[in-house]
């Protein structure tokens, strides 16, 4: 079986899309989901880890749906992946994922990249299994929208992806409103000082995102309806939204 996993980690970090995502990546969501790896989460998990240091953008951008799947797996089968492994790995995750400098959605050779869509999944399941890091990890969403180092603008729906990502957070149990709002002061002092001129792409991406996220916080999710705090998620996000947009209500 260690084989296995060894294959798996290999095809998951080929710059061949069809053998990384099509065959690599489908192929371990089902068996993990169907529970056939279920004595080998942990190793899947670290093998995915490790790829947060590989010097090819596609083996890091995958890393984090692996762990999504392990994480979700996880919450089925208790007792499979201990808690202190996973602290271990989103500390690691954490590092990572504000600082990727890649954020392509779509590459003509690599195909489907994703960084920070694939990131803001594993966000969602790194809220589920670490109650107590909630906050924290709206934060990290927060830092991972205001990246001032951004070069590349979301073009393939990443905004929408961390937006559901961050509503689906707010809906987990147990955050207070302080909690709920906290984040928005990353973007919030990042547009510190900002006039007219061209949007850098950094702020183009808060935008976005906020525009993103204040249609999900006003209509809610199909999978979970409207979060405790939406109504006032969403006005902190409209004084920033009001920004660039004057004219909003």
């Amino acid at each position: 079986m260690r084989e296995l996993i060894d294959e798996l980690a290999a095809m998951l970090s080929s710059p061949d899309p069809v053998v990384r995502d099509d065959q690599a990546y489908t192929a371990t969501a089902q068996w993990v989901r169907e529970g056939r790896l279920d004595g080998q989460l942990i190793a899947l998990g670290e093998a995915a880890v490790a790829r947060f240091d590989h010097p090819e953008v596609q083996a890091r951008t995958f890393a984090p749906l692996v762990l999504r799947c392990v994480l979700t797996r996880r919450q089925e089968t208790p007792g499979a992946v201990d808690q202190a492994t996973v602290q271990r790995w989103y500390a690691a995750f954490a590092r990572w994922y504000p600082a990727e400098p890649d954020t392509r959605g779509w590459d003509d050779r690599l195909g489907w990249l994703h960084a920070v869509a694939h990131g803001a999944d594993a966000t969602a399941a790194f809220a589920r299994a670490l109650p107590g890091h909630r906050a924290d990890i709206l934060d990290l969403c927060a830092r991972r929208i205001a990246a001032a180092d951004a070069e590349q603008r979301y073009l393939q729906l990443e905004d929408a992806r961390l937006a559901r990502a961050i509503t689906g957070i707010l809906l987990e149990p147990g955050l207070t409103e302080a909690e709920a709002t906290g984040w928005l002061d990353v973007p919030a002092k990042a547009l510190e000082g900002g006039g007219p001129g061209p949007v850098p792409a950094w702020a183009f991406n808060i935008f976005a995102t906020l525009q993103a996220l204040h249609v999900q916080l006003t209509r809610g999710l199909v999978d979970g309806g409207v979060p405790p705090h939406a109504e006032a998620v969403a006005d902190r996000a409209l004084e920033l939204l009001r920004l660039p947009c004057p004219w909003l209500a």
